[in-house]
This record gives C-alpha cells, sequence and structure tokens, in this order.
C-alpha cells in the first residue's frame, strides 16, 4: 500500500457564523509529522480536534464512494472531508484500534474513529451528512505518533502490529448509532486498547 495523496490547511472563517476550521485542505507534497500535530496542518478547534491522540486524520476511497453514490448531488472530491491523506486498501471496517503502521519514516498507532460534526454537512450544503457518516461507520480514523518525521506523497505504508482483541473503526462508530449494538457497546468498552474518552462512551451506549 501507498500514501496516494496528503492533504493540510491552516483554520479559516467557515460555516454560516464565521466559525474557524481547517477542514477545506489542499494537496501537499509532505506532512513533517510531530508527537503533537504536523507543521503544514492546524485545527480550528482544538478542544475537538489535534492534540497527541489526534495528529492525523484519514479517509477511505470507499467512504467517498458510499457518499457519492448516497448523494450524487454532493462533490465529493478526494481530500474534501478534511483527512489528511488516503491509502489504498485501509478502511473504517479494517482498520483496527490499536493497529500499528509503518509509513515511510513515520510510524503511527490507530487512536479512534472521528467523530463526526456538523461541518461535515456544512461542507457539502448537505443537511444531517454528518450522522449519515457516523450511521454508516464511514469517518475514518485518527492516529496517535509513534515515530515523528516527513510523511511523503507515494510511502509505502505497512500494517507492522495488530492487538490480541480490538474492534474495527466501522463498527466502533456504528454501534454509537445502532440500538441493536448496545451489547457490542459493552463490551468494546472492556478492551484495552479504547482510551478513556471511547471507552467511556461505549459504557454510556450500553446503558
Amino acid at each position: 500500500m501507498h500514501i496516494y495523496a496528503l492533504y493540510a490547511a491552516k483554520p479559516q472563517a467557515f460555516d454560516p457564523r464565521g466559525t474557524p476550521s481547517a477542514i477545506v485542505k489542499s494537496q501537499v507534497s509532505q506532512l513533517t509529522v510531530l508527537d503533537t500535530g504536523t507543521l503544514e496542518d492546524e485545527q480550528g478547534n482544538k478542544k475537538l480536534h489535534g492534540g497527541p491522540e489526534k495528529v492525523l486524520h484519514q479517509y477511505s476511497f470507499e467512504g467517498y464512494e458510499k457518499l457519492s453514490q448516497a448523494f450524487p448531488e454532493g462533490d465529493f472530491s478526494y481530500g474534501t472531508i478534511g483527512e489528511n491523506f488516503l491509502v489504498e486498501g485501509m478502511h473504517d471496517n479494517n482498520v483496527y484500534v490499536g493497529d500499528v503502521y509503518q509509513m515511510g519514516s513515520v510510524t503511527v498507532q490507530v487512536s479512534a474513529p472521528r467523530a463526526p460534526c456538523n461541518k461535515i454537512s456544512h461542507r457539502y450544503g448537505i443537511k444531517n451528512l454528518d450522522r449519515f457518516v457516523g450511521q454508516h461507520g464511514i469517518t475514518g480514523w485518527y492516529f496517535r505518533v509513534l515515530e515523528a518525521g516527513p510523511l511523503l506523497q507515494h510511502d509505502t505504508v505497512k500494517l507492522i502490529e495488530r492487538p490480541d482483541e480490538s474492534v474495527c473503526i466501522g463498527a466502533l462508530m456504528r454501534c454509537m448509532y445502532d440500538d441493536n449494538m448496545k451489547a457490542d457497546a459493552a463490551r468494546y468498552a472492556q478492551m484495552e486498547v479504547l482510551d478513556d474518552e471511547w471507552r467511556e462512551k461505549c459504557l454510556r451506549r450500553a446503558r
């Protein structure tokens, strides 16, 4: 597998209230990856985005395909949902929390799904699109950084470690919306690989 494309942006006024956001990104040739972020990309709301558990966001070709099929009126060009990069062959149903990947000289670990917010709906002008993304488990996911360095377009991507017990990104997100998955949420909450935020989310969902 290889890095298909990299994206970055600085915050700018966005949505009807002019809220700062960096969801509108441009393609770049390199991301300088640090333990807490990248030099090229910033977040508009640092309370909800960014930090050591959310250094990089990856989306999938499959997610874009599903969005294009469900909402043909939308312009779902690659790089428009706010991700930092795309890799062919990686998607929400085959990427697991705790997976460790070697990406060129950078080593990263999957930390959690992206929790969709209304900026996604504003980005495309489609009401409740953020809810659709969450319900269908096509949110993409975040990485924490284990070894920093430059991330380049076309860098090789390789899965080097997977926890013995984990859950794929898509299933973890879908259980937040599907009442028939409350038992799954309770089971996920017991997994050591989940961070405290998602463990609490699963416990609340299981009640």
